[in-house]
């Protein structure tokens, strides 16, 4: 890879459009479901995994249900995603009451 070449993947990435929304991870062998919500929904799925294959994932039940029946159980859903125009502050404040809505619809856990 030419210098050139880096320089420009490294700008697009960094002027990529990031998607905000709603997800939820569903454990398939229970029916346990956890709703979490992002800035960035489209990597955050790559992160929680990583973080629940070391055994360190943040939510405790779901630390535990990913350690007893394995990667293979969960899947990752994307369930409401936001407007771009959306502005940061408001964006803040519509994650969380939309996080709460699907967790009360779906009888979920939260995610942090």
């Amino acid at each position: 890879m030419t210098r050139l070449n880096r320089k420009a993947l490294v700008s697009a990435y960094k002027e990529r459009k990031t998607i905000a929304g709603v997800f939820a991870v569903i454990c398939n062998a229970t029916g346990q479901v956890w709703v979490g919500a992002s800035r960035h929904i489209d990597t955050h799925r790559n992160g929680l995994w990583f973080a629940l294959r070391l055994g360190t994932g943040r939510d405790p039940s779901l630390q535990a249900a990913w350690t007893e029946h394995g990667e293979d159980a969960f899947r990752f859903e994307h369930l409401d995603r936001l407007r771009d125009d959306i502005s940061d502050l408001a964006r803040d404040s519509e994650l969380k009451s939309r996080a709460a809505l699907w967790t009360a619809r779906l009888e979920a856990g939260t995610l942090l």
